[in-house]
């Protein structure tokens, strides 16, 4: 008997002699029945003749009927013609819709559940601001310092808090930058728009997941729908604002040592700075660091923090 392919079947597997990894089965001789001859190779799809009597073809097999009993496991001899059942495999998997995928382990990373970001609340302190999870707005002008204290703020917390700068954020456009410095414009407008809703959306999710966070930006006074209105629209009410302000001569003097676009002309920071003076009055807390050095600054706002938790500024 021939397999599909037309090679000839293996020869029986006689005691003291290694079966192949791919056959299982031990061919079984009757009792009376003559050595079988080995025989050569035949072509592909090409039978042996069966009527002259004698011993029987290679791969041929006996009639059942006097065949030995078989042992324990073996497979039955196959009549002539029939083929070999297929070996039973894995089960398929079940069926699934297009695009699903097996939803993964807990012990598998990168795979957190995070909470969405909602408005953020008015904080609850009772046991100080070193350990709350807070939202503070850095308001100032170019030069007053916010970016280097809201950095050192943060680093020096006893709770995880980020710090998102939005000048930084405003960068991230790379083609097609808006430089206010080329002229303020509907794109420049739009850019400024845009990072402050995607701070406000940073922030949020930094919160709702335990991270505090504070953000800077120069926030005007007489523009109260984009500029605190916005930041309130974006976070939520829990956003604490607080105004660094210093005199002007300390912020020309720290523009001076800028470079690139963030630095400004002499013209515009003290524009800059008359219109940041609206905000005295207002009813948001002040910080004058004219003579303040970076750390002591960052003490008065935790200062500044712990009096608008206990008592909220309205604006």
């Amino acid at each position: 008997m021939q397999h599909e392919a037309g090679a000839p079947l293996p020869p029986p597997h006689a005691p003291g002699h290694g079966a192949g990894p791919d056959w299982a089965f031990v061919a079984p001789h009757p009792p009376a029945a003559r050595p079988v001859p080995q025989a050569g190779p035949t072509a592909p799809g090409a039978h042996r003749p069966t009527a002259q009597p004698g011993p029987a073809p290679q791969g041929a097999h006996q009639p059942v009927a006097q065949a030995a009993p078989m042992a324990p496991g073996a497979h039955q001899p196959l009549a002539h013609g029939a083929q070999q059942p297929p070996v039973p495999g894995p089960p398929p998997p079940p069926p699934t819709a297009p695009g699903w995928h097996a939803p993964p382990s807990r012990d598998t990373t990168g795979h957190v559940q995070l909470p969405p970001g909602g408005p953020v609340p008015l904080p609850q302190a009772p046991e100080g601001t070193g350990v709350t999870t807070l939202a503070v707005l850095l308001i100032g002008p170019a030069g007053a310092g916010k970016t280097t204290v809201a950095r050192y703020w943060a680093q020096h917390r006893r709770v995880p808090t980020a710090h998102i700068s939005l000048d930084d954020v405003r960068e991230w456009v790379c083609a097609g930058f808006a430089d206010p410095q080329s002229g303020w414009n509907d794109h420049s407008e739009a850019q400024y728009r845009l990072a402050r809703r995607t701070c406000g959306f940073a922030a949020r999710n930094f919160l709702a997941n335990g991270i505090s966070c504070i953000l800077d930006d120069a926030v005007f006074p007489d523009r109260p729908v984009v500029g605190l209105g916005g930041w309130k629209r974006h976070v939520g009410p829990g956003l604490l604002p607080v105004v660094l302000l210093p005199g002007l001569d300390i912020v020309l003097e720290r523009n001076a040592e800028r470079s690139g676009n963030r630095r400004l002309s002499d013209e515009e920071v003290a524009g800059i700075h008359g219109r940041m003076a609206g905000w005295y009055g207002s009813g948001l807390p002040i910080i004058d660091n004219s003579q303040y050095d970076v750390p002591t600054t960052a003490r008065l706002l935790d200062d500044v923090l712990a009096r608008a938790i206990a008592s909220p500024p309205s604006w």
